[in-house]
């Protein structure tokens, strides 16, 4: 058996045709580019994102906010500390079950979030254009592919 390991050539082949890999690439070039729009508010995409998740008429508790995210409990308790420091949100106990958590926005936080949308409207709206008509089709594609796949 040869150890020669694994070939430019496959090199190359995964490069061009991983999914994996490509999504990778789109998504840390779409945050860059979103937290150069956001930075100005001094918040970022994922900021951004964790804040309108909590804008809900009832505050959230953490399962359900770290399921809409995709996050496992232990990165969003981390991701919400410096929007806690901030007074942007607030934990209370809910008040149904005291062994949980939710996490409400606060009057500073609703605020921020009102003064970030029209940047994030004028970002969004520019990718869309650059896109064209394949934006449905690629949440579409997202979606599907964010999906928890079955045996």
């Amino acid at each position: 058996m040869s150890d020669r390991g694994v070939s430019f050539e496959t090199t190359l082949f995964v490069r061009d045709t991983c999914l994996c890999l490509h999504v990778q690439r789109a998504a840390r070039m779409l945050a860059r580019r979103f937290d150069e729009t956001l930075r100005p508010l001094d918040l970022t995409s994922g900021q951004f994102s964790l804040l309108m998740c909590l804008n809900q008429p009832r505050p959230p508790n953490i399962g359900t906010i770290a399921s809409i995210l995709t996050m496992d409990r232990t990165t969003l308790t981390a991701a919400l500390k410096p929007l806690q420091r901030r007074g942007l949100v607030r934990t209370i106990i809910d008040p149904a079950d005291k062994r949980n958590r939710r996490v409400a926005l606060t009057e500073a936080g609703r605020a921020l979030l009102s003064r970030a949308l029209p940047a994030w409207r004028e970002a969004h709206t520019r990718l869309e254009k650059r896109i064209g008509g394949a934006a449905d089709r690629l949440r579409n594609d997202l979606r599907i592919l964010a999906e928890p796949l079955t045996p």
